[in-house]
């Protein structure tokens, strides 16, 4: 069903994705174990399956640093072909942070030079207290996922959990109906009130606006980093079979 039918209709709308990539993959494994061998009788090796890909292989990762990654699930655009060497991805959760940081949300936020400085260690990683480094410690100190913003509403502005739902709602449907307006001035005046910096709290606000665009929760940024690694893998490792999949 397109989703603007489903949505007229008021039906639950799911999305079932990356469902091309899995198919390459599939199709580029079974070649390998057949052109190879694996898993036939009288042969020592299992059949590859993406249960038994090596995890975090360094020249995979090499590759992606290189920004090669043309036909990689995820990060083949031109915006991610560029942040590749500048991020450097070195092990899975780098992978996960390159899925969600070229997005709308944290572009829009300006979170993305302020996370690679400091990542490069041109810039300090500080927090504002230890509450706010539980929430953005794995991002050093920018906010980069959606369940961040929504967890900063309630421990740097005092938002109530049932506020931040509704901040949340909002947030996914604000360019279609409005109402994120009324957050801003509780969001600024919490954060301010608490001793926090405006232009942090500004920033804050700005990303939770790109997130009505497209911004990513953690876990989905996960899920999908796991095809970029799988993806990366078998390019790095069976570049001819990888081509016949996408093919």
């Amino acid at each position: 069903w397109d989703k603007n039918d489903l949505e007229a209709l008021g039906l639950l709308k799911v999305d079932v994705l990356a469902l091309g990539m899995l198919t390459a993959i599939r199709k580029s494994l079974d070649m390998i174990n057949d052109y190879r061998g694996y898993g036939a009788r009288g042969k020592s090796r299992p059949p590859l399956g993406i249960h038994n890909i090596p995890p975090e292989d360094p020249l995979t990762y090499q590759m992606l640093q290189r920004g090669d990654s043309i036909g990689v699930f995820q990060v083949e655009s031109r915006a991610q072909i560029s942040m590749l060497p500048r991020l450097k991805p070195r092990c899975f959760y780098d992978l996960v942070i390159e899925v969600a940081i070229v997005r709308p949300g944290p572009i829009q936020g300006n979170m993305v030079h302020p996370y690679l400085k400091r990542r490069n260690g041109e810039e300090a990683v500080t927090y504002a207290n230890d509450e706010v480094k539980a929430v953005l410690g794995r991002t050093l100190g920018v906010p980069i996922f959606q369940e961040q913003v929504i967890k900063l509403a309630v421990v740097a502005a005092g938002f109530t959990p049932g506020e931040a739902d509704q901040l949340r709602r909002a947030m996914a449907a604000w360019k279609r109906k409005g109402g994120l307006d009324v957050f801003q001035s509780k969001l600024v005046d919490g954060m301010l009130a608490r001793g926090h910096d405006k232009d942090f709290a500004e920033r804050i606000f700005e990303q939770i606006k790109g997130f009505g665009d497209y911004g990513f929760p953690e876990s989905h940024a996960a899920s999908f980093a796991l095809l970029v690694y799988f993806s990366s893998w078998l390019k790095c490792h069976d570049p001819a079979a990888f081509y016949c999949g996408l093919l």
